[in-house]
């Protein structure tokens, strides 16, 4: 990276060893995807390494993907299936989402989506987010919830917070505690806001009645990870914001990002816009 004027990353952990090899040259990186805490953002800050992303490319997608995992649960999909490929005929009565209640945690681009396909079901939904859209809110019949009330009420409770020290383990025990049994939890955030460990407890107990995943927070697993030995958990490979359609508009909107900056012009989306960017010569 200490060779190059511009950077292309994915899921590449940009720490501050790395960029201090990079801080003589390097210009700017920019991210393919949203997620930025693999990268040590404050670091490129104090380095002048303008750092940008492509919001509003996968939102779609992923909201698409939690109701995947959502009612590959509730449906006993993937038991049905197995059982008549098989050459079975087994079945098991599963629930219906409508008049249930969704607790969406973080209400940004992914959460507002996963609102609107929620009512879209009948479903009453509950949302806790760090900035409210009141306008949003109203016009789909989103209540706001103190976390504490999103737990207790909450049927489903779908993950979509940025990973932040705040968010870091936030579904543990204690969480998990207030929650309603048999509470089915959706997540397409980050593996690491859930304690792995209090979460393999729960869904043994029968605490939480499922976990439907597209992140853990070892990517790829180790072949003895426990939590996918159990029968209520259904796990995607970080799949959610791959499809065809947003990945070109991912993959589009990185390049254009870069080219951008790199030309000295504002690129699309910054996460330290107080970085000015570069030309590079």
């Amino acid at each position: 990276v200490g060779d190059v004027d511009g950077y292309i990353c994915g899921d590449d952990a940009i720490t501050r060893k790395v960029l201090e090899k990079a801080r003589t040259k390097l210009k700017v990186i920019s991210k393919y995807g949203i997620g930025v805490d693999k990268i040590d953002v404050k670091s490129c800050t104090e380095f002048g390494i303008p750092v940008l992303f492509t919001p509003g490319v996968n939102h779609t997608t992923v909201a698409e993907h939690t109701f995947l995992l959502l009612l590959t649960l509730e449906k006993n999909f993937l038991f049905h299936t197995d059982s008549t490929r098989s050459g079975g005929w087994k079945r098991k009565t599963g629930h219906e989402l409508l008049e249930k209640t969704i607790g969406i945690i973080g209400l940004g681009r992914v959460g507002r989506e996963v609102a609107i396909r929620a009512r879209a079901f009948g479903m009453n939904v509950l949302a806790l987010s760090r900035s409210w859209d009141e306008t949003f809110a109203a016009a789909h019949a989103v209540k706001k919830a103190a976390l504490d009330e999103l737990l207790a009420a909450s049927d489903y409770i779908s993950l979509h917070a940025s990973l932040t020290p705040q968010t870091r383990g936030m579904i543990n025990a204690s969480a998990i505690s207030k929650m309603k049994k048999g509470v089915i939890i959706v997540n397409c955030a980050r593996g690491e806001i859930v304690n792995t460990n209090d979460l393999i407890a729960a869904l043994k107990s029968g605490q939480i009645g499922g976990y439907g995943t597209d992140v853990l927070d070892k990517e790829p697993p180790p072949a003895d990870y426990p939590l996918l030995k159990l029968p209520n958990v259904v796990c995607t490979p970080h799949i959610g914001s791959r499809t065809y359609e947003s990945v070109v508009r991912q993959a589009t909107t990185t390049v254009k990002n870069l080219i951008l900056a790199m030309n000295g012009e504002k690129p699309i989306a910054q996460v330290n816009p107080e970085v000015p960017v570069k030309k590079a010569v």
